[in-house]
């Protein structure tokens, strides 16, 4: 039960849930939709927009894409927005909230967690659903912590009962963190998602999106972000997983999520709902020198490259990054990237770049892009000296044994050779991988 308050903005309910999922299938941002289905039911009205938010991508026991999802309820005042259609009805969500009747407050709280567990994948690998409901938005910390580290449970739900929230969960209650930490997020920078949904009878089928009503909406609305890969031609708007997803359109604005999804093409939606995110706002990446990243983390790390780029098997491209305090960083372009490999084997020691990425258990960083901030001199072979008697070019007498004029027979020595500089075959400036290939957190960068 959550315990009474007052003051301002108090009295309407935070609801964070986490962890319904499994790779097997089921998605928590559906389950999410059941509990604004449940809300309408309970005449309990959403204020603000649902939020998704994506934590730590490193972390070895996620399902997917590492999402939780946190919304406020409450009774609706001042003006309202329509963010969603369940049921053929709409999801509105309003500008302001007033506190919900105490018997309200206790019941829908649990009628959540039965909605939770009915909507969760239980009994699979890595499905331990978690709810928590509290009376106020969490200190921004869970978030951040949650986005860059591991966080342990004990430590979330000793805070959590300092506080007087209430939290659900089962099996391991990894749950509760990721809950916790979208509640928490401070909701900027952000981006939205409007998330359309077929029928769950239907997860597990092949999925019928038309590719080029998809190409055509991109166009149409700039503001869309990541629809599609134009060198790999994969479409980026459907899951390639057994969920309930349909699409989701991804946009920096609103509005264009909104209007693209009327030119989309596809098999008959069963909902959708508009959606709040961090998406593309690389809240997980933080500068930090090499010994600061710990296993599972990601970061920032500013340096000079230290050791050639090498060529490993599968395309794959690695090379060392000196930092700051003298720390080497292994670093790793992988081949699906597609993007960063042919930049990265074109560095040369001496050369000064940002990179950023995330580790698992062990080293190297996992590139997920790169800024040149400044290169090295090139230098091509050596070219033999000019005869300042004839002006006809020197020739090699061999190895280490100097120059000698063709014409007058004059002799030059070895480090008379003039040093040629090249133009390196790489440009300054931000480098990101292959659209498909981006996590969801990456920050935006220019599209091809």
């Amino acid at each position: 039960m959550l315990p009474a308050r007052t003051g301002p903005g108090v009295g309407t309910i935070w609801i964070g849930i986490d962890d319904t999922d499994s790779p097997r299938g089921g998605c928590t941002t559906w389950v999410l939709s059941e509990l604004l289905a449940l809300a309408r039911e309970e005449g309990v009205d959403l204020i603000g927009e649902p939020q998704l938010v994506r934590l730590n991508p490193n972390i070895p026991w996620k399902t997917r894409g590492n999402a939780a999802l946190a919304a406020r309820f409450g009774r609706g005042r001042g003006g309202r927005q329509k963010v969603g259609e369940i049921a053929g009805r709409p999801v509105w969500s309003w500008q302001r909230g007033a506190p919900l009747s105490g018997a309200d407050s206790e019941r829908f709280p649990e009628r959540a967690w039965e909605r939770v567990l009915a909507g969760s994948r239980r009994g699979e690998l890595r499905t331990d659903p978690a709810l928590v409901a509290v009376r106020h938005r969490l200190p921004s910390r869970l978030y951040y912590r949650a986005v860059r580290e591991v966080v342990p449970v004990e430590e979330t739900r000793r805070y959590l009962e300092s506080v007087g929230a209430t939290v659900r969960a089962t099996g391991s209650g990894q749950g509760i963190v990721g809950a916790s930490a979208a509640i928490a997020w401070p909701l900027r920078p952000f981006t939205w998602e409007l998330i359309a949904y077929r029928p769950i009878a239907h997860e597990g089928a092949r999925r019928r999106v038309d590719a080029e009503s998809v190409r055509a909406v991109a166009r149409e609305f700039p503001r869309l972000f990541l629809c599609h890969d134009p060198s790999t031609r994969r479409l980026l708007v459907t899951p390639h997983t057994p969920c309930p997803i349909l699409y989701g359109l991804r946009g920096t604005d609103r509005s264009s999520p909104l209007r693209a999804r009327r030119g989309v093409r596809s098999e008959p939606v069963d909902r959708w709902v508009l959606f709040r995110t961090n998406q593309g706002t690389g809240d997980h990446l933080v500068r930090r020198v090499a010994q600061e990243l710990a296993p599972y983390g990601s970061a920032r790390v500013r340096g000079r490259v230290a050791t050639a780029p090498r060529v490993l098997r599968g395309g794959h491209v690695h090379f060392g990054l000196r930092d700051s305090e003298g720390t080497v960083l292994e670093v790793m372009a992988f081949e699906p990237t597609k993007t960063l490999p042919p930049v990265v084997q074109k560095l040369v020691p001496g050369d000064r770049v940002e990179v950023w990425g995330g580790r698992g258990a062990r080293a190297p960083l996992k590139l997920e892009g790169l800024q040149v901030l400044s290169l090295a001199p090139r230098w091509g072979s050596p070219e033999a000296p000019e005869c300042p008697r004839c002006h006809r070019r020197a020739r090699s007498l061999g190895t280490a044994r100097g120059y000698r004029c063709p014409e007058c027979r004059a002799r030059f020595p070895p480090e008379s050779a003039r040093r040629v500089r090249e133009a390196p075959p790489v440009t300054e400036g931000v480098y990101h991988p292959t659209p498909s290939a981006r996590r969801h957190l990456a920050p935006l960068g220019p599209e091809p």
